[in-house]
């Protein structure tokens, strides 16, 4: 968080006798409790000795130690019951870092199949964070008996969490963070996050809040450990501009700030300034994957949600509606062919050659709706550069359908013999792909401006624009210069 640091609160290098360069600490530390933990054998083959997993076992008998990613991994190639079962019989907090590494649909069944008592305890060892996430998604009875099954702060915290828009920075933020009293010293801020270390995940950084928790600054642990002996925390960070966004950011936002600002986690406050959580670079990374794939399925009108192991009627029921409006749409481009049925039936190589156009132009907006998704996915858009962008991929459709016109014009003479042909080729193909990219730059900005996700079906729209067009333009100028 390096705007946020300050140069006065560093040591000099000569207040340091003996001292070498700082050690490089690793984004994701081991803890001596990592380091202690049992090896897979011995979780996986504890206590439960009438399930077998011995091939897992077996695998990972010479392990020290197991990634709950690699863990997560082994789980998900189990049927559900040997799901369940291993993860009843590990200790409490190796199962609830299993989980929450799990799919997310995955660790909902896994959860509706345990016995609550054993759900319930593992969702205490979860960071809030994760815990709330599932606990999101299953139904609010099931949920409710859960958090009834936990301790009070537990309970009360989870459903705090709960309380906000799922894809906001409260939503996907952790309320396990360190934070430090303004009076304090270099030296007591240390010993503080030590004393708080066992109970919070690996902190990126310190946060100094006055005595109503209002955030006042924030503070990395290198510079904490580099302080000068005596140092007060609160002159430390006196005129420090602080970045955070409010608990109803969207979490894209978060996203673009923490990439913009090379942060590794962004705090969280709410409308008076009181701090509220934090937002880490490792959870933004899951957000803008499970983002990024969504969009792909949108893009083609499939369910956001949808992935290998939803049942197939579910997956039927989900896209039928979107392969409906396709049908429509598809009807409609076959309606501007029905209409020059007649040129069709003088001059037969029309057939041939229409569909080259109405392909090229589609994948010529297939261009520009993938790059303005993506853009409207990581940047701040004003309306301004929206359009302005628009405007550039029509500048890419002009001259790259120019350049493929010139191809089409002496592909359709060689092919037809007549240069008429190849001229009406040529310039269906350039005015088509034109408004290809003008609509594959547009269609996403209308869905946003109409409360939709950009990427929502825009391919279908997109497809029956440049089919349409591209049949009616080559039809069209074939019947007057040609026919």
């Amino acid at each position: 968080m390096a705007d946020q640091h300050n140069d006065k609160f560093r040591t000099d290098p000569a207040e340091q006798p003996g001292s070498a360069q700082p050690t490089v600490v690793p984004p994701h530390p081991s803890s001596e409790q990592d380091a202690l933990r049992p090896d897979a054998a011995s979780l996986l083959t504890a206590e439960r000795p009438d399930v077998h997993d011995e091939d897992f076992a077996a695998e990972y008998a010479d392990a020290e130690f197991v990634h709950p990613a690699d863990m997560a991994d082994h789980l998900e190639n189990l049927s559900l019951e040997k799901q369940v079962s291993t993860l009843s019989r590990m200790s409490k907090e190796d199962a609830a870092e299993a989980l929450a590494e799990l799919d997310e649909n995955m660790a909902v069944d896994v959860l509706e199949n345990l016995d609550d008592d054993v759900a319930a305890q593992i969702i205490a060892e979860m960071s809030p964070d994760d815990a709330a996430d599932v606990l999101d998604e299953l139904d609010e009875d099931h949920r409710d008996a859960l958090l009834e099954k936990l301790d009070r702060e537990d309970s009360e915290e989870l459903r705090n969490l709960l309380n906000f828009d799922p894809d906001s920075a409260g939503g996907v933020m952790n309320t396990e963070l360190i934070l430090l009293e303004r009076n304090f010293t270099a030296d007591e801020a240390i010993a503080h996050i030590r004393s708080e270390m066992e109970d919070k995940e690996s902190p990126y950084y310190a946060y100094v809040v006055d005595e109503h928790q209002v955030l006042v600054g924030v503070l990395s642990l290198r510079d904490l450990m580099l302080a000068r002996p005596g140092t007060i925390v609160g002159d430390a960070v006196s005129g420090q501009s602080v970045v955070s966004v409010t608990y109803d950011t969207d979490e894209r936002e978060v996203a673009s700030l923490l990439s913009h600002y090379n942060f590794m986690a962004m705090p969280v406050v709410d409308n008076e300034g009181h701090i509220l959580g934090v937002v880490t670079y490792d959870d933004i990374m899951d957000i803008m994957h499970e983002e990024a794939s969504a969009d792909m399925l949108g893009m083609v009108g499939a369910d956001p949600e949808e992935s290998v192991d939803t049942p197939w009627l579910e997956s039927v029921r989900k896209r039928l509606p979107w392969l409906f409006v396709n049908m429509i749409n598809s009807a409609l481009s076959a309606s501007v062919v029905y209409m020059f049925e007649g040129s069709i039936a003088q001059m037969a190589v029309l057939a041939v050659l229409m569909p080259m156009v109405a392909n090229q132009a589609g994948n010529t907006g297939q261009q520009a709706l993938a790059v303005m998704i993506r853009q409207l996915a990581t940047d701040r858009f004003d309306q301004k550069k929206a359009w302005m962008a628009v405007v550039r991929e029509g500048k890419i459709g002009i001259v790259t359908g120019m350049a493929m016109a010139v191809v089409a014009f002496f592909a359709a003479w060689w092919f037809t013999g007549l240069p008429m042909v190849g001229g009406v080729m040529g310039g269906a193909l350039m005015c088509d792909m034109l408004l290809g990219a003008v609509a594959g730059g547009s269609i996403p900005l209308i869905f946003r401006a109409l409360g939709r996700d950009p990427a929502q079906a825009s391919s279908i729209f997109l497809t029956t624009i440049t089919d349409g067009a591209g049949f009616f333009i080559f039809l069209g100028l074939a019947s007057l210069f040609i026919l």
